[in-house]
């Protein structure tokens, strides 16, 4: 078993269950819907990929690995990973949501979720008086993401675990902006984990995907009952793209990093920029907690500029950064939250957390620091 987590990034645990026969050095994609059977109650273990598929299993484990937990559920987009944790849920039950999440989760629980009887509070995690405040005897779990999208805001997830604990609830985080490189939410107290894959995990803007990571058994086998019944499942193929993009985690992250804190520290000296949301800069209220909690303050960067119109000239005028949804990639992409991920949310409730029409999100990406920034600066003044 590995200690390391560069090892793990490439090899798991070192203990997979299954036993590539080739040895092949690169993982096979078992692009295969069906598996034959040796005979009648005589099975390989594998029958059909929508429920199992050794590439697919291969990946799981070495999520498992990475964020500690007992077992992982691949599924084909982070949102199908946010759905199946949800469908956990019966009519009646109570969820406390982060009030800053991406503003596809906050879609879901708002129309799909409500119809089918779900209940939802949303509130600032990072204070646990709002928490307790909104606690009721149907409250079945808390959801939680740190660092927030868009806002960066940082949650105490080990003081939440233990008022999860204490009123027998769930703990669920969204690991997608650190990623178990620099924060593992299971050894903090969480119950379930969440990532989407699609972003730093893969890395290369190339494959969606997403993760439930389970800390229990039982929880374990009821995700990969939904999984196995509504069929999100993720594709041989894409599985193969995200564990070869798991492979470079550690450097990618290094220095994406250290990229992301170079930027934030040059835009707070930019006339244009009122305000650097960066939980790295220690100038930020979580900068603490979060420091404490992880290794690290990752690579996206929110940051409001002087004006609606300065906003549009930077977003048109970038030449190596690429304006785009998503985030996590090699290629830095920068977003305009209130038009892009967040539009489903309501404007007041917008505007309340901050994401207004001078809001730019930065997913600070691999090229070098230097020419990222004067693409900035070229933006900010052409």
């Amino acid at each position: 078993m590995s200690n390391h987590i560069e090892t793990k990034c490439i090899h798991g645990n070192l203990d997979f269950s299954w036993d590539e026969p080739t040895k092949a050095v690169s993982f096979p994609i078992y692009q295969t819907a069906t598996f034959g059977h040796i005979g009648l109650g005589h099975s390989t273990g594998f029958d059909y990929t929508r429920e199992k598929n050794p590439t697919r299993q291969h990946l799981e484990e070495i999520l498992t690995a990475l964020e500690g937990a007992y077992d992982t559920t691949a599924f084909s987009s982070g949102m199908a990973a946010v759905t199946a944790v949800f469908d956990l849920f019966a009519p009646g039950d109570h969820v406390i949501c982060s009030e800053d999440l991406y503003g596809g989760v906050t879609r879901l629980v708002n129309t799909i979720g409500k119809k089918n009887g779900l209940m939802v509070d949303f509130v600032n995690t990072g204070d646990l008086d709002e928490i307790k405040r909104v606690l009721r005897p149907e409250t079945k779990a808390l959801y939680i993401e740190t660092p927030s999208n868009p806002m960066m805001e940082i949650t105490d997830l080990s003081a939440c675990a233990e008022l999860a604990k204490e009123h027998n609830l769930l703990m669920i985080t969204d690991n997608t902006f650190l990623s178990p490189y620099l924060q593992n939410p299971i050894a903090l107290g969480a119950d379930i984990v969440i990532h989407s894959a699609s972003k730093f995990l893969c890395g290369h803007n190339d494959t969606i995907a997403g993760f439930v990571c389970s800390a229990k058994e039982e929880l374990a086998a009821k995700i990969r009952l939904i999984a196995k019944t509504t069929g999100g499942c993720l594709s041989p193929f894409d599985s193969w793209l995200v564990m070869r993009g798991i492979k470079t985690l550690a450097v990618r992250m290094e220095r994406q990093q250290e990229n992301a804190g170079n930027i934030a520290r040059w835009l707070t000296e930019q006339k244009k920029v009122r305000k650097v949301y960066y939980a790295g800069l220690e100038t930020h209220p979580g900068y603490e907690i979060n420091a404490k909690q992880a290794r690290g303050a990752g690579a996206m960067i929110s940051f409001d500029v002087d004006s609606v119109k300065t906003a549009q000239r930077v977003l048109e005028k970038v030449r190596v950064i690429t304006f785009a949804e998503s985030l996590g990639g090699t290629e830095s992409l920068i977003t305009y939250p209130m038009k892009q991920t967040h539009p489903d949310v309501p404007k007041e409730w917008r505007e309340k957390l901050g994401i207004t029409d001078i809001l730019l999100r930065l997913s600070v990406g691999l090229e070098h620091v230097d020419e990222l920034i004067a693409d900035l600066e070229q933006a900010f003044v052409s």
